[in-house]
């Protein structure tokens, strides 16, 4: 079965598997870009976090695979510190891929192949192991006949797939995506969900970082909302999307569907108790029964 070994052992869906506290990080130019952010990532769940640009979401991932080391704070992964010994921090990077927002930062061999396998071969996976993985990948994302294309012949939406793909060869079971369907057409981001869709079903534990609060209300399962480096809220979507005051303070605006749901429900065309609608589908279902 594709990325079998994305699926997470033992403990329930809700353990939870990356935690940071406190989180300070500062540029060396000064810029302070986190001061005393806390996070919660769930096993097996959907994380959106939301914020203005300049609120951090960017250096937050990073920390999160240790890519940066903040200055001050902890953070966990599995309820264990993390370690940035070279070994702990091979196997931190297993198991927490990032894709960054610019797939030009990520997709750098000559070809698809060549660059979706580059991760197993970090790893130490032989040549073989490394390709038969990347295969297989590529595969169930159904880009297959991307493997032999050069990287520098795709299209942006094409290679952020690609770029996905090399994380997932890696078979983590956290993936963090950094802004996965902004500059691509409806098309492409569409897919890229699908892609995200197909990952979850397998096991893994996504969080993404997105501008799109319609979709990041739809899509998700958990949100963060951050405010110059630090959280302002995080829960189950639903409450944290009802949270006006925590909106405004990060400079966001609620989703065109939970304003309209809460109109309706003043003009008294949906009742209180009613389901929440949280799709484009849900709501034309509502609206051809009434």
């Amino acid at each position: 079965m594709p990325w079998s070994g994305l699926r997470p052992g033992g403990g329930s869906m809700d353990d939870l598997v990356l935690e940071s506290k406190g989180l300070c990080y500062r540029y060396p130019c000064g810029k302070a870009a986190l001061t005393g952010l806390d996070l919660r990532v769930m096993r097996g769940r959907k994380l959106a976090v939301l914020g203005a640009n300049g609120s951090g979401k960017t250096t937050l991932f990073l920390c999160l695979n240790g890519i940066l080391r903040p200055q001050s704070g902890a953070l966990a992964l599995r309820g264990r510190p993390v370690s940035y010994a070279r070994r702990d921090l091979l196997e931190w990077r297993r198991r927490v891929g990032v894709v960054f927002q610019e797939a030009d930062d990520q997709v750098v061999a000559g070809t698809v192949m060549q660059d979706v396998a580059f991760g197993p071969l970090n790893l130490g996976l032989s040549h073989q192991e490394a390709r038969a993985r990347a295969a297989e990948v590529l595969q169930a994302l159904k880009i297959e006949h991307f493997r032999d294309r050069p990287t520098h012949e795709l299209s942006h939406g094409e290679r952020k797939l690609v770029a996905i793909a090399g994380v997932l060869a890696m078979r983590p079971e956290v993936v963090i995506l950094d802004e996965p369907t902004s500059g691509i057409d409806p098309e492409g981001a569409q897919q890229v969900l699908r892609v995200l869709e197909t990952v979850h079903d397998q096991g893994a534990t996504l969080a993404i970082s997105t501008h799109d609060m319609d979709m990041a209300y739809e899509w998700a399962d958990d949100a963060v909302i951050l405010s110059e480096g630090r959280t302002c809220r995080q829960g189950p979507v639903r409450e944290v999307f009802a949270d006006a005051a925590a909106l405004k303070q990060a400079r966001l605006r609620p989703p065109w569907l939970l304003e309209i749901a809460r109109g309706m429900r003043a003009g008294g065309i949906l009742k209180d108790d009613a389901p929440t609608i949280r799709s484009r589908r849900q709501l034309l279902e509502m609206l051809s029964r009434s």
